[in-house]
């Protein structure tokens, strides 16, 4: 079985110029060609635009690559190995990355004092600065971002921290739930979602169920809060709006 060039690219997702280029710098030679002189890829040729790819999307120059897939002692199993390994730290970062964002428009838009050093060593290298303008728009004019505002102010560095830790403690947690099978419904998944609800409480707002509600609403819909929380696992976001749905339900009932 062999595959036309334009083929290759529907599946891989790539240009057939890109195809013609790794060609021509002899990094996925196809291993055919037809009577016409037309590229024809064969199914080892798919496996070796795989790995290219992967490492590609790691970050790894072309020169780099074709050292990696031609070393003749390299066992194909290892690349995968390798890959998954590269892969599985790139996702951590990703996650803490999309925390650290969440936790910006959280506590520097509320008001937080920190110097350039701790806003960076807090919340990573993204600048919380970017979304001040935006929260105030949307919620300034609210008992809740004025209540918000007014606890910030007076947290610490090691403050933040916790809070850090708190969230990453309960969205182990949640992700974990979730593997073990538990509807949004059921009664770990809205303790917590209660407990979610307890501490924005605590260190934000006083938030009834009713706002919990809208807030759930907006981890959906709002496509930077649905990365933050499905960065801890995929669905989360809409788990989590489920389980405050049920936990405002069962406290109102």
């Amino acid at each position: 079985m062999s595959y036309s060039v334009g083929q290759v690219a529907g599946f891989a997702g790539v240009t057939v110029r890109t195809l013609h280029h790794y060609d021509d710098i002899g990094l996925l030679a196809p291993g055919e060609r037809s009577h016409a002189g037309h590229r024809r890829y064969s199914d080892a040729d798919l496996d070796r635009l795989q790995q290219i790819l992967f490492y590609r999307e790691l970050g790894f120059p072309l020169e780099e690559v074709a050292v990696l897939l031609d070393d003749p002692d390299a066992d194909p199993r290892a690349h995968l190995r390798r890959q998954h390994e590269l892969l599985t730290a790139r996702i951590e970062k990703l996650r803490k990355m999309a925390a650290a964002v969440e936790h910006a428009m959280e506590a520097r838009e509320m008001g937080i004092d920190l110097t350039p050093e701790e806003r960076f060593e807090v919340f990573g290298d993204k600048d919380p600065e970017q979304y001040a303008q935006e929260a105030e728009a949307r919620w300034g004019g609210t008992e809740a971002y004025a209540e918000s505002q007014r606890r910030a102010a007076g947290y610490t560095k090691q403050d933040w921290q916790r809070m850090q830790a708190e969230v990453a403690d309960w969205s182990e947690r949640y992700a974990t739930l979730m593997a073990d099978g538990e509807p949004p419904a059921g009664e770990r998944a809205m303790e917590m979602a209660e407990e979610h609800r307890r501490h924005i409480c605590g260190w934000f707002y006083e938030c009834g169920h009713e706002m919990h509600q809208c807030l759930g609403e907006m981890y959906v819909s709002d496509e930077r809060f649905k990365a933050f929380y499905d960065a801890m696992r995929p669905g989360l976001a809409e788990h989590l709006r489920d389980a405050i749905v049920a936990n405002a339900a069962r406290h109102s009932s």
